[in-house]
């Protein structure tokens, strides 16, 4: 759920950012920021989880992410969104290697191609239920910004799930 969450602000940046009115031109040279602020903020969340073990670093990703949700509902300038995007940068590519690495840990090896693909299948499907959920939120109410904070629930109920998730190898399996 939270994986949802993480992508589908990352796909409707776009569309949000031209909905502020923000042009495309500077649109690009926010992604790209974007992706510059990501690099060295994916390697402290490698050292950090070395540190600390994943599990941590990925709850406080998420509470980036929700962080980020209730900003967006807030922006009106381009500014806004710059600041919005370096947020971003500091969690999306941390949670989504952790995440990755973290499934890795957990599912038994001799079965990992099988596990692998049901990470594969859920993450085609969480490309249709958060632009959904987004969707929907923005044509009831009119507002972008109100279906950027609809993700919170995905955020929250992604954390939550994954406060039962125990870290440990399933080799028997």
């Amino acid at each position: 759920f939270y994986i949802d969450g993480v992508d589908t602000i990352f796909r409707m940046a776009t569309s949000y950012g031209i909905d502020l009115g923000i042009s495309q031109t500077t649109l690009i040279l926010i992604l790209l920021m974007t992706q510059l602020v990501a690099f060295p903020f994916t390697l402290l969340y490698g050292y950090l989880a070395k540190r600390f073990s994943a599990k941590p670093l990925i709850f406080t990703a998420i509470f980036v992410y929700i962080i980020i949700c209730v900003y967006a509902v807030f922006m009106r300038t381009a500014l806004d969104f710059w600041i919005l995007a370096m947020l971003v940068g500091t969690s999306q590519g941390g949670i989504q290697a952790l995440s990755r690495s973290f499934f890795g840990k957990i599912i038994p090896k001799k079965r990992s191609n099988e596990f692998y693909g049901f990470y594969n299948i859920f993450g085609k499907f969480s490309a249709i239920m958060g632009p959904a959920l987004m969707g929907v939120i923005t044509q009831i109410t009119g507002k972008t910004q109100y279906g950027v904070a609809s993700l919170i629930v995905l955020f929250l109920v992604g954390g939550i799930l994954f406060l039962f998730v125990k870290e440990k190898n399933l080799e028997n399996l």
